[in-house]
C-alpha cells in the first residue's frame, strides 16, 4: 500500500491583517489540511501573552478545525539567553497542541582566526538546544531550526545539529534559502537527512534590483527547484507537513491570499503525484 502523502498546511504570513479566525476558514475552505502559526489577528506571536488571550487562540483554533502544524517563533539561538523566550513558547506550543516550535540559528562570525569565534558561537547554540531539550521532552513539542540566517545553508545548519548536545532540535527545510546559497535539493536532503521537521516551500526568481536580489512568485513561476524538494523528501520517508509559506506580511506587492494560497495547493497536490510515481514533474 501506497504512503499517505504530506499534509499540507499554510503559514498565517499570507494573512497579515486578517483575524485568524477568518484565516482558518479560508484556508479550510481551499482544502488545506493545518495551519503554520507566525501571525495570530495580523500580530506576532509573544509567549507573554495573557492567560484569557492564550485561551482565545486556542478555542478559536479548535473551532476553526485545522491541528497546527508548527508554531513559528523570531528566536535566534545565537543571541544573547533565548532560553527563557525558547521555554515560553514551548509551553504555548503544548497548550496550542503544536507539535514544533520553529526558531532561527541566528548570526555567525565569520572564519577568520581559524573559525574559533564562529566555533564557540555554534556551541553555545548547541548548548541552548540543549538546556531547553527536558522541557521539549516533557511537553512533547520539537524544535526546529529554519534554514536562515546564518545557517541559510543546510552544510551550516548540519554543523550545528552534529554537534554534542544539539540532538534535541531538528531542521525546518525552507525550500528558498539553501537554493539562495547554491545547494541543491540533493545537497540539502543530504545534508539534513533524517532530520527535517518540517518542509516550508515558497519560489522565486532573482531581481537584482530589489533588495535582497529576489522576487517571491507563485509556485512554478519561479526558479526554486521545489519539484526535486519534494521528490527526495518522500523517497525519503518523510511523512511531517509540507507549508506554504507565502509571506504576504514582509512583502506586501505579491499576490493576495485568495489567488496565492489555492495555486500552491492545486501545483503541490500535482507535485506529490508525480513525486510518488517516480515521474519527471
Amino acid at each position: 500500500m501506497p504512503a499517505r502523502p504530506p499534509r499540507i498546511a499554510f503559514s498565517t504570513l499570507a494573512f497579515p491583517a486578517a483575524p485568524l479566525a477568518d484565516a482558518l476558514s479560508l484556508g479550510r475552505s481551499w482544502g488545506y489540511s493545518g495551519v503554520e502559526l507566525r501571525l495570530i489577528d495580523g500580530e506576532l506571536i509573544d509567549p507573554s501573552m495573557d492567560a484569557a488571550a492564550r485561551t482565545r487562540v486556542r478555542r478559536t483554533l479548535a473551532s476553526g478545525g485545522l491541528p497546527v502544524a508548527a508554531l513559528d517563533s523570531s528566536i535566534r539561538l545565537t543571541d544573547d539567553d533565548p532560553l527563557p523566550r525558547l521555554r515560553g513558547f514551548l509551553a504555548l506550543a503544548s497548550e496550542w497542541e503544536a507539535p514544533l516550535v520553529r526558531v532561527f540559528g541566528g548570526e555567525l562570525p565569520d572564519a577568520r582566526d581559524g573559525g574559533a569565534a564562529r566555533q564557540a558561537r555554534l556551541a553555545a547554540a548547541a548548548r541552548v538546544l540543549a538546556a531547553a531539550s527536558p522541557a521539549a521532552e516533557r511537553l512533547g513539542v520539537a524544535i526546529g531550526v529554519e534554514t536562515h540566517d546564518a545557517f541559510s545553508a543546510s552544510s551550516v545548519l548540519a554543523e550545528l545539529l552534529a554537534m554534542p548536545g544539539a540532538a534535541a532540535g531538528g531542521a525546518v527545510w525552507d525550500s528558498h534559502h539553501p537554493h539562495r546559497m547554491g545547494e541543491t535539493p540533493a545537497e540539502v536532503a543530504g545534508n539534513l537527512a533524517g532530520r527535517v521537521l518540517l518542509a516550508q516551500v515558497k519560489d522565486a526568481r532573482r531581481a537584482p534590483g530589489r533588495p535582497g536580489g529576489w522576487q517571491l512568485v507563485l509556485l512554478g513561476e519561479g526558479e526554486v527547484p521545489v519539484p526535486q524538494m519534494l521528490a527526495l523528501l518522500l523517497a525519503g520517508g518523510y511523512h511531517g507537513w509540507i507549508s506554504v509559506e507565502w509571506e504576504k506580511r514582509w512583502h506586501p506587492e505579491i499576490e493576495e491570499p485568495e489567488i496565492a494560497l489555492p495555486q500552491h495547493l492545486r501545483v503541490l497536490h500535482r507535485w506529490l503525484e508525480t513525486a510518488g510515481t517516480g515521474e519527471d514533474a
